[in-house]
């Protein structure tokens, strides 16, 4: 699958299987993440990836939206580790690059992604930050739900040219 082929078919599946993903599988997600760009290169990011089911249920817990984890194999927790910030204020940013990169990359394997958000919500950064026993100067940015799809969503034409705009506003 090309970029553009994985671009134009990333849906967020909120229904899995349940059947397991290969630690290969997981490992390949995660390095796709960590080619993401980032502000001075300063790779701020950490992630925690979660198979345990006790704690996906927890974090189903502190997450009003975080439903899907009940089928999915596995969560990658995006965090942004502010220790490592050689720009500060851009590991949001960073971090959303780095989420990207694992959502296209999962849509190119066959696995069904969504991202749930918890920055900036400070209720659910410190709920999720809890759950997974993060220091003060990490930051969870999001939670991945991960697994094998079962659902199937068709490709969605969202371009709108009158949100485009050139040279000036």
């Amino acid at each position: 699958m090309n970029t553009l082929e994985a671009i134009n078919k990333r849906r967020s599946i909120r229904k899995f299987t349940g059947k397991a993903l290969t630690q290969q599988q997981i490992e390949t997600l995660l390095r796709a993440a960590m080619l993401a760009p980032t502000a001075r290169n300063a790779q701020e990011w950490d992630f925690v990836v979660v198979r345990d089911r006790a704690t996906l249920d927890k974090l189903m817990a502190v997450h009003p939206y975080a439903h899907m984890l009940s089928t999915a194999d596995c969560a990658i927790i995006v965090c942004g580790n502010t220790q490592r910030e050689h720009a500060p204020g851009y590991w949001p940013g960073d971090c959303g690059a780095a989420t990207q990169n694992i959502l296209l990359a999962a849509t190119d394997m066959g696995i069904g992604s969504v991202w749930l958000g918890v920055y900036p919500t400070q209720e659910r950064m410190d709920a999720v930050g809890q759950v997974i026993a993060l220091p003060a100067h990490v930051k969870p940015f999001n939670i991945i739900a991960l697994g094998l799809p079962d659902e199937k969503k068709e490709e969605v034409d969202r371009f709108d040219p009158a949100k485009v705009h050139y040279e000036k506003w």
